[in-house]
């Protein structure tokens, strides 16, 4: 547990914590992982995220109603994105637009498949899914597969989805198999409206294959921008 609570504190104990993560979740998974310790570990780690102080990070893209900044990730060798825009809904019904289930595949225009390989009988709500993305760029960026933990808890007066990939023995030969590092979306009441909520996502995903950087970082600062876009029209229905 005391990895657990340093991530909690300053950032030297967050780093101290990512590296002993990493470890954890990169093993090759011939079965399942471990959901109670999966999910705990991810938690924390987020949780991590979501306390480093707003000069840690440098706006890559911003509207009118969502910014999006990134700092070097302590994960890979890419960037970790933190987004951030109020949406006009309640946090129950946000999150279950975005976590695994009936609505996701619906209205994210980025997903192109979905399929709950495993769903854990832990607290909170916790699976394995397997999910592929449309290629983006005029295809420079080709479709990806993943494979992700998924794990939705209590957060405050809101919620938090997370997730983090697995290596999973089973793939698919005409997708590049991509890693999402430690990632998920906290959802709570706005302060200025509590009709309305401030969804807060930090997302680290390594797409892995011989991708220019250039072209990682404008597909994930659009893609985050068009995330909220897509959400919000999909919540009006």
């Amino acid at each position: 547990m005391e990895t657990f609570f340093c991530l909690l504190g300053c950032s030297n104990s967050i780093l101290c914590a990512f590296n002993n993560f990493v470890c954890f979740h990169r093993r090759e998974m011939g079965s399942t992982p471990n959901a109670g310790v999966l999910s705990a570990q991810l938690q924390n780690t987020l949780i991590g995220y979501h306390n480093i102080y707003i000069d840690g990070w440098r706006v890559a893209k911003k509207t009118k109603d969502v910014t999006v900044w990134r700092k070097a990730s302590e994960e890979f060798s890419g960037f970790l994105y933190k987004v951030e825009g109020v949406v006009e809904e309640n946090p129950n019904r946000i999150i279950d637009y975005i976590r695994p289930g009936p609505y996701r595949l619906k209205w994210d225009s980025l997903l192109t498949s979905m399929e709950i390989v495993k769903i854990f009988d832990e607290p909170g709500c916790c699976c394995l899914m397997r999910y592929t993305t449309a290629g983006q760029l005029w295809n420079i960026i080709a479709p990806r597969e993943f494979i992700d933990f998924s794990y939705t808890t209590d957060y405050q007066s809101g919620l938090l989805s997370c997730g983090v990939s697995v290596e999973y023995s089973e793939r698919q030969h005409s997708f590049v198999r991509g890693f999402n590092h430690p990632c998920g979306w906290f959802c709570v009441p706005a302060e200025a409206n509590k009709a309305h909520s401030l969804l807060t996502g930090y997302i680290q995903t390594d797409l892995r294959g011989m991708v220019p950087q250039s072209a990682v970082d404008t597909a994930m600062a659009s893609g985050l921008t068009n995330f909220f876009s897509d959400l919000r029209k999909a919540l009006v229905v």
